[in-house]
């Protein structure tokens, strides 16, 4: 059997200066978890890895694990593989807000809202942002930046759905290095 291509994405590890981790750490943690070909990308916690057996579900608690036993911290993890990301950029609704990477952003969704869910959140839309709910992935254009929404910071809270965020630049640089692991 190959091996599959995964991405991990942390939540709320070197925000502001908390939580620190260590991108060499968290390469060699993914090592000495058995992974390969493992990668990382920006501070935020963003992981590529090949597997040979596991799904995405079960990996994610493996590492979940793993992560808050040697850090001694929980960080919520989402893990996708390289079809996920594709279809994310695929799927892309706002494909005029691509351009500029801190106009879009992608949350990866613990799973797929609920009609009522994706209803209470867009009666908290405004104006000029916009979001689109994809399965188990949120599209947010947001045109004057993230930086400066009010939306952004009421999804987790309204949607109720496990999420972490990236901007446009790092879905593309994930996919990017996804689709070349394992191709040394």
């Amino acid at each position: 059997m190959s091996a599959k291509t995964f991405v991990a994405l942390f939540s709320g590890i070197n925000v502001g200066g908390n939580r620190i981790v260590k991108m060499a750490e968290l390469r060699t943690f993914f090592e000495d978890l058995g992974f390969s070909d493992v990668a990382t990308y920006v501070q935020s916690g963003n992981a590529v890895f090949r597997v040979r057996k596991g799904d995405a579900a079960t990996l994610a608690k493996q590492i979940e694990a793993a992560f808050e036993k040697k850090w001694g911290f929980h960080s919520r993890i989402m893990v996708r593989d390289l079809s996920w990301f594709e279809r994310l950029v695929n799927e892309n609704p706002y494909p005029e807000a691509a351009a500029d990477h801190t106009k879009l952003h992608a949350y990866a969704l613990e799973r797929e809202p609920t009609a009522e869910e994706v209803a209470r959140l867009t009666e908290k839309c405004t104006d000029p942002e916009r979001f689109e709910v994809k399965g188990d992935v949120l599209y947010l254009s947001a045109p004057d930046g993230l930086g400066k929404s009010v939306f952004a910071n009421l999804i987790p809270r309204v949607l109720k759905v496990p999420c972490t965020a990236r901007n446009w630049r790092s879905v593309l640089a994930l996919l990017e290095m996804a689709g070349q692991t394992g191709k040394k």
